[in-house]
């Protein structure tokens, strides 16, 4: 390993941020830039996997117990706990919803939070709460209880999905990101994936049988043992979680520097504003690909919760058992988790988005149509493969897309917390419109579905288009500097201040 002088880190880097101690460890890194180490890509492999087997582990089994808290309520219907509290009508509807208006306000916030009181602390200290929040609502025994307790659980899990995305993006480069989020996110299909994955299927088939136990319904256990789980993961998480690059203590100083000078200047020649100020929160709030990407992800995010939320319930309308209803719910996860890692993959190879959103949504598309249709039972449930596969692989890519192209640390956690936040109303929407009315077809349900689909599929071409013209016309412009040899007319500090509106930017497609 030699060390060279790196020429983007000759340019001056004025870096602030919200806390005193922060700024100085910031400073000391700035100067280990000048010399930055040179690896093999060989050396960068195993420096990236070391770093991936510190961080992915702990943040996939944080991440696949915030969805087995959220989601276990789909197997706990099947157990008894419609009947044990009176559920009748909408009442368990209204009850998905309220997990999810404080869920969805409190997000942008809670990026926000994340930086100040370090992620070390901020993600284990929520999953900590959550854990007992859901150990708590094992001893509900009214609907009104359950609605509270749902709430509490929407507050507490607000800050872990963008604030883990947020973080990942401060550790890798742009085009190393969706793989990442993938295996996070992947890890928890195998658990849980937005509600019932694989994982959670077969826990729920075994603590079902805990019924009677210490006087305790089989939707109680559920609760309970998932809610502890919770609890001794975000206290080991607390000795394992780091904070950022630059306080790393189990990497090398040469490594903290390479990690450190390949994030910073990954979009840039002049490296990312990473100080705090009003208007970057501001700037993400005015910024056009903000609001667009909200549309996308609602495209995305809609059918996957409403078919993970009544997936059992979907595959008992076709005349199966509680057991076998919720044991059927393993294969299209499976499934899903595999097609995820490949999007994910080559995605990250090829540094493109779009192409593996837009199959994402064609197999909604697919599988919505032939669940809204007559077809036979045995098709139906091969469509919903379709459904999760497409929700689910699709996923990773419209949120590392526009963390991909947003430059400023602050006005992406700001901007990819609004994206998150906002489009996770569709989830709200998603959690009533499946009525137990409307079985077995639940053509109210599919035909919602099917129209956040159709959203996606007119705002992801003009997402593409508006970025291809803006590409196209910076390059334009840069060759035109460059024939007329004009000097750079931004300084350094212009050019962070500007971001992703920065004539040196390139969108990701």
């Amino acid at each position: 390993m030699t060390c060279v002088a790196n020429s983007p880190a000759d340019h001056p880097n004025s870096i602030s941020s919200e806390h005193k101690q922060h700024e100085e460890r910031l400073e000391d890194s700035d100067s280990n830039l000048k010399n930055v180490p040179m690896l093999t890509p060989e050396q960068e492999r195993k420096l990236w996997r070391k770093i991936d087997l510190r961080l992915m582990p702990i943040l996939s089994l944080m991440y696949l117990l915030s969805f087995l808290d959220r989601g276990n309520i789909g197997n706990a219907k099947l157990d008894g706990l419609v009947t044990q509290l009176d559920l009748t009508g909408n009442r368990y509807n209204i009850a998905l919803t309220m997990f999810f208006i404080p869920y969805c306000l409190f997000e942008c916030p809670a990026n926000l939070a994340l930086k100040v009181f370090r992620p070390s602390r901020w993600l284990p200290a929520i999953s900590f709460i959550w854990g007992i929040v859901m150990t708590l609502m094992s001893l509900v025994k009214t609907y009104p209880q359950l609605v509270g307790v749902r709430a509490c659980l929407g507050f507490a899990e607000a800050g872990l999905f963008p604030g883990v995305v947020y973080y990942l993006t401060l550790w890798y480069p742009r085009h190393m990101l969706q793989y990442r989020i993938g295996l996070f996110f992947g890890a928890a299909t195998i658990a849980v994936e937005e509600n019932l994955g694989a994982f959670s299927g077969l826990l729920a088939f075994a603590i079902g049988h805990m019924s009677g136990i210490a006087g305790l319904e089989g939707w109680s256990w559920i609760f309970l043992l998932e809610g502890l789980a919770t609890i001794v993961v975000a206290i080991v998480a607390r000795f394992v979680l780091v904070d950022f690059p630059d306080t790393a203590t189990f990497l090398t100083p040469e490594e903290r520097a390479f990690v450190i000078w390949k994030k910073k200047y990954d979009n840039s020649s002049v490296g990312e504003e990473e100080g705090f100020a009003a208007r970057h929160v501001w700037a993400a709030f005015a910024d056009w690909q903000v609001w667009l990407h909200i549309l996308v992800f609602i495209s995305i995010i809609g059918p996957l919760y409403g078919i993970t939320l009544f997936l059992p319930t979907i595959i008992q309308s076709f005349g199966y058992d509680t057991p076998i209803s919720q044991l059927l719910t393993v294969p299209p996860y499976v499934a899903a988790t595999i097609i995820l890692f490949v999007f994910a993959y080559y995605s990250d190879k090829l540094k493109m988005r779009f192409p593996f959103i837009l199959a994402g949504l064609v197999m909604c598309l697919i599988g919505l149509s032939i669940n809204i249709s007559t077809a036979p039972n045995g098709v139906k449930y091969f469509g919903t493969f379709f459904i999760v596969i497409g929700s689910y692989a699709a996923t990773p890519g419209v949120v590392s897309w526009l963390g991909n192209n947003l430059s400023g640390q602050y006005k992406r956690g700001v901007g990819m917390a609004l994206q998150i936040g906002i489009g996770n109303f569709s989830g709200a929407i998603s959690a009533v419109i499946y009525r137990s009315q409307d079985s077995p077809r639940f053509i109210l349900g599919h035909a919602v579905e099917l129209m956040f689909v159709g959203i996606g599929l007119i705002s992801l071409p003009i997402v593409v288009f508006l970025y291809k013209r803006i590409n196209a016309h910076r390059d334009a412009a840069e060759r035109l500097v460059m024939e007329q040899g004009e000097k750079v007319q931004y300084s350094d500090e212009e050019l962070r201040e500007l971001g992703d509106r920065a004539p040196d930017f390139r969108y990701t497609l």
